[in-house]
């Protein structure tokens, strides 16, 4: 399969050449795409990362910000009020890994004394100049997603002269400034960022030529869950119907080298996951 790839994350080692990782979307928004701010009140919150957590999720997502296409910025007073409350009682009832999916320094900073120990940037480190630094002074994990334009803007004609390509070399250059910035070269992790100002067919490039993407032996955190580019593909307007294709991108891209799977039915993906991964072990 992949040869000893590791990510560092706070304190933790994670090898994932033999284990591949699933990361559960906690959306604290009451205007999220997927889940429509079913999970908005904090005890509801924790109480959907806690099943995540028992259903085979080895790290929580937690956004307090929507980034779907059309969505609005809010500010990080707002943001703050959202997300840390739901870090710091997920913290304190169990002992699993809290990413914060922010590109505000000042909420990750919260977020980080809350308990998180990774930052998910989906301006990849471009949204706030205090954010690099951050994550190094912390010592925390960093994943650095592309996304072209705006959640407002990004859907809007997206247009590339070879996206693949493209997306490599802006993973190459944010790896470069992030370890400009001080950040540990085994903290960083990369997302294309599926859905973020591409069109169906860059999302299908993209996900076809993960290998391609992979820059400096990082890990690859990959998400298609719930996205609307399953839906184009199925022909179905219905959420429900997304979970089964996702399920088996989840096995796809597992084997063309995804490391970090970001997906919102949890239980399914697991149970997918190492079952593909048992069967990858065997064809080493």
């Amino acid at each position: 399969m992949m040869g000893g790839r590791l990510w560092k994350i706070g304190d933790r080692v994670f090898d994932l050449s033999r284990q591949g990782l699933i990361m559960g979307v906690l959306n604290v928004t009451p205007d999220s795409f997927s889940d429509g701010g079913k999970f908005f009140a904090a005890e509801k919150a924790v109480e959907h990362g806690l099943r995540m957590a028992t259903e085979g999720a080895q790290i929580i997502d937690v956004g307090g910000e929507s980034t779907r296409p059309g969505a609005e910025s809010v500010t990080a007073g707002e943001e703050l009020r959202r997300v840390i409350p739901v870090i710091e009682r997920l913290r304190a009832k169990i002992d699993i890994v809290i990413s914060v999916d922010t590109s505000k320094a000042l909420v990750a900073r919260a977020a980080i004394q809350a308990g998180a120990s990774i930052v998910n940037d989906v301006t990849g480190g471009r949204g706030d100049q205090g954010m690099m630094p951050l994550v190094a002074e912390t010592n925390s994990a960093f994943i650095v997603m592309h996304m072209l334009g705006t959640p407002r803007t990004m859907q809007i004609e997206p247009r590339y002269a070879d996206v693949v390509s493209e997306i490599a070399d802006f993973f190459r250059q944010q790896y470069a400034r992030a370890i400009e910035s001080g950040i540990d070269s085994m903290a960083i992790a990369f997302d294309p960022g599926i859905g973020f100002g591409k069109t169906l067919e860059h999302n299908l490039e993209l996900l076809a030529q993960l290998d391609r993407l992979r820059a400096h032996d990082r890990p690859l955190v990959v998400g298609v869950s719930r996205k609307s580019f399953l839906a184009k593909l199925i022909d179905s307007p219905e959420i429900s119907d997304r979970r089964a294709p996702a399920v088996a991108l989840t096995s796809l891209l597992r084997a063309r080298g995804a490391d970090v799977l970001r997906v919102h039915d949890v239980k399914e993906n697991a149970n997918a996951l190492r079952l593909t991964e048992a069967i990858l072990q065997k064809t080493k």
